[in-house]
């Protein structure tokens, strides 16, 4: 498949609705590591190792040097927002960065000015910002934004855009008739349908364009039948949902190991304080029940109750998030976790959790634009199953349950770069190092 996979020529456009907290982190970033002011700490594709060949071999290139990914040089940002303030603005107010670093990269940051954005107050209802497109109908607004893609991949001569969508949480809504087929969606377009919520049209106006589309919130956007057929039409590909940071990257962590020396888990208690405008969007339970349905699935994937009952069938699963503006970005969470071992005898895991929300965030963003651009040049559209590594609740086929384990998902992952390179699959069975052992049997 190596000589099927296009090189990373000429300039890529990543474009983000929601240039808020995550985005304006990532962007600022990225700037800041390509003057030497910084390194790319938490980025997989930047940073991370992957292993060809036998371990005997000792070959572990950095990914970056793998597979052919797009230089930070190469990267050129843009995006819409409900607020019309500049990114260096934008930055500045969400305080997650601080202010002798942005000062560094301030023309940079300050030349990129929000596009207007597509917004229904009716799915976020604790915002209220005025820098919106007005149009008719929701099939025009789509079209809008086709524009400001088209336009901009020409202004600053991009060979190839992606977008990963880092707006708010919408609320909360199931998949309905309209969402059935391309034609229902495009009907509902024309007619306002109310079940076509904002960060649909955005995820719309892309696959339509062929751009790559990954969603980084709970929403219902790109995971419809309408939009997953039309990313086959298109060859797009498409990924989502809910980028996995804090408290869900701890449990994907843990679950596993407490489930792999087959531990019981009788009670798992979660509650996350945060002040940024993602815990203000929160604050109201319709967009919260978003949230929640998006991380209380994660414990059930991995310790499969239904397989375990002994273990796990009387699990009781509680997540809770407040609002608490004195925090900011700086995100608490604590975990509560009352297991059981050999003989039935209890056991507690208390976690306590300090994370700063954005920083986790922003090498996600960058490692899904990457990759998620390479899955394009690699010829591979749909559902992106194989980058279930970054995110909460990973889109897959609607037959299949999808991988919360992280550590079968980075598997996942790296077996699919080794396919992509024409390497071999490693599958860590290793009997092929102890060759007597072999013959023998």
């Amino acid at each position: 498949m190596k000589e099927n996979v296009l090189p990373a020529n000429g300039k890529l456009g990543i474009l983000i609705p929601g240039l808020g907290a995550v985005a304006t982190t990532l962007i600022a970033g990225v700037e800041a590591i390509k003057q030497g002011l910084s390194q790319p700490i938490g980025s997989l594709t930047q940073m991370g190792n992957i292993r060809i060949g036998k371990r005997t071999d000792d070959r572990y290139p950095l990914i970056k040097d793998f597979v052919p990914l797009t230089d930070l040089n190469d990267i050129v940002f843009g995006g819409w927002d409900v607020y019309a303030d500049n990114v260096f603005q934008a930055a500045s107010h969400a305080k997650v960065l601080d202010a002798h670093l942005l000062n560094a990269i301030k023309p940079q940051l300050e030349r990129l000015v929000p596009m207007k954005a597509v917004f229904d107050k009716s799915y976020v209802k604790n915002l209220d910002g005025k820098n919106v497109k007005e149009a008719k109908t929701k099939f025009d607004l789509a079209k809008m934004v086709m524009d400001d893609i088209e336009n901009f991949r020409d202004a600053n001569d991009c060979a190839r855009v992606v977008i990963v969508w880092c707006g708010s949480t919408e609320k909360y809504i199931e998949a309905a008739e309209v969402h059935d087929t391309i034609e229902s969606f495009e009907k509902g377009l024309h007619e306002n349908h109310d079940l076509i919520s904002p960060s649909m049209i955005y995820a719309y106006a892309a696959i339509k364009l062929g751009v790559p589309f990954a969603n980084g919130a709970p929403n219902l956007t790109c995971d419809i039948p309408a939009l997953i057929e039309l990313a086959k039409q298109t060859n797009t590909p498409i990924g989502g949902k809910d980028f996995k940071t804090g408290q869900t990257l701890m449990k994907t962590i843990l679950a596993p190991g407490l489930h792999a020396r087959a531990l019981g888990i009788k009670g798992w208690f979660s509650t996350n304080i945060l002040g940024n405008r993602d815990g203000l969007v929160l604050d109201d339970p319709d967009n919260f029940k978003t949230k929640e349905v998006s991380k209380l699935s994660v414990l059930d994937d991995i310790l499969r109750p239904e397989l375990n009952p002994e273990l796990y069938g009387d699990l009781y699963h509680k997540v809770r998030i407040n609002y608490y503006p004195p925090h900011g970005d700086n995100k608490e969470s604590w975990d509560n976790i009352d297991i059981f071992g050999w003989l039935g005898y209890a056991m507690q895991i208390k976690i306590n959790f300090l994370c700063r929300d954005s920083i986790l965030a922003a090498p996600v963003v960058l490692d899904l634009a990457l990759f998620m651009d390479l899955s394009k040049r690699a010829g591979m559209s749909g559902i992106q199953e194989w980058l279930s590594f970054y995110f909460k609740s990973p889109q897959t086929l609607p037959t299949l349950r999808p991988e919360h384990d992280i550590f079968k998902q980075l598997i996942k992952l790296q077996n699919t770069l080794r396919h992509m390179m024409g390497e071999d699959l490693i599958t860590h069975l290793g009997l092929d190092y102890y060759q007597d052992l072999v013959e023998a049997l």
